[in-house]
C-alpha cells in the first residue's frame, strides 16, 4: 500500500486509535482494584482524623479497623435504617441534594485508646472552585463536636484552601450543636464580625469568603438532618 496516500492515513490512525484506546482501557481495569483500595484509605484517613488521629499511611486500615467499632445509616428522624447499603458506601454527595427526609446518613462509631465514644458525620459541599467535603465527630451524648475535617478539590491555595489546615479544623473542638434541647448550627462568620445571636460560631478564612460561606452552608445542610439521631444520643445518655 501506497505509504503517502490518504487510505494508508486514514488506516493507521484508526489503528492507533484502537490500539492505544485498548491498552487505556486495559490499564484502567487492571488498577481499578488498586485505585478503589487507595481511595478507600484515603476515606479511612479522613475519618480518623476527625477524631483527632493521624497514622502513617500504612498502618491506616489497621488503625481504622480496631477503632471505628460500629457504623450504620440513619433517617431524618434519628432511625437506624437496618436495610439500607454499609454505611462506608453510602455516597454523601448524592444523599447532600436530596429532601432531609428522603436521606441516608452513615454515622461511624469511634472508640478511643481511653474508652470514650464519639460519633462521626458526614457532609458535602460546594466551594468556589469545586466541591467541599468533611467530617464532624461529637461527643457521645451528641451535643458537643469533639474535632473536625475538611477537604475540598480545587478552592484557591493560601485562601479558601486554607478550610483543610488545622488552623481552621480546630476552632471547631468544643463547640455545641444541640443547644437548649434544639440543633444549632456553628456558623462560619468573617473573621471580626459579630456572631449570629444564641449560635457557636468560627472564624472564617481570611480572603477565602465565598468558601468559608460554602463551609457554613455545608454544615447547616448536612448535619441539620442529623439533628434528631443526635438529640437521641442526649436522652439515651
Amino acid at each position: 500500500m501506497n505509504k503517502q496516500s490518504n487510505t494508508y492515513t486514514i488506516i493507521y490512525i484508526i489503528v492507533m486509535v484502537v490500539v492505544v484506546g485498548a491498552a487505556l482501557a486495559f490499564t484502567s481495569i487492571s488498577l481499578k482494584d488498586r485505585q478503589k483500595a487507595n481511595a478507600d484509605a484515603d476515606k479511612m484517613r479522613q475519618l480518623l482524623a476527625s477524631v483527632n488521629i493521624e497514622v502513617p499511611k500504612e498502618r491506616i486500615a489497621e488503625e481504622y479497623d480496631k477503632l471505628i467499632t460500629n457504623s450504620f445509616v440513619v433517617d431524618s428522624e434519628g432511625n437506624i435504617v437496618n436495610d439500607a447499603q454499609d454505611a462506608f458506601s453510602i455516597n454523601v454527595a448524592v444523599q447532600s441534594k436530596e429532601a432531609a427526609d428522603k436521606r441516608l446518613m452513615p454515622v461511624y462509631e469511634c472508640t478511643l485508646p481511653d474508652g470514650s465514644v464519639k460519633y462521626i458525620l458526614s457532609m458535602y459541599g460546594a466551594g468556589l472552585w469545586g466541591p467541599i467535603w468533611g467530617y464532624a465527630s461529637v461527643d457521645a451524648d451528641g451535643t458537643t463536636v469533639y474535632g473536625a475535617y475538611f477537604a475540598h478539590q480545587g478552592e484557591t491555595p493560601g485562601l479558601g484552601a486554607e478550610i483543610e489546615k488545622p488552623k481552621f479544623s480546630d476552632q471547631f473542638q468544643g463547640k455545641r450543636l444541640i443547644i437548649d434541647g434544639r440543633f444549632s448550627p456553628i456558623a462560619v462568620v468573617k473573621p471580626g464580625m459579630p456572631a449570629p445571636e444564641g449560635e457557636d460560631y468560627v472564624d472564617g478564612v481570611s480572603g477565602g469568603t465565598i468558601t468559608s460561606k460554602g463551609v457554613g452552608a455545608m454544615i447547616e445542610n448536612c448535619l441539620a438532618p442529623y439533628g434528631n439521631f443526635l438529640k437521641s444520643l442526649a436522652v439515651n445518655k
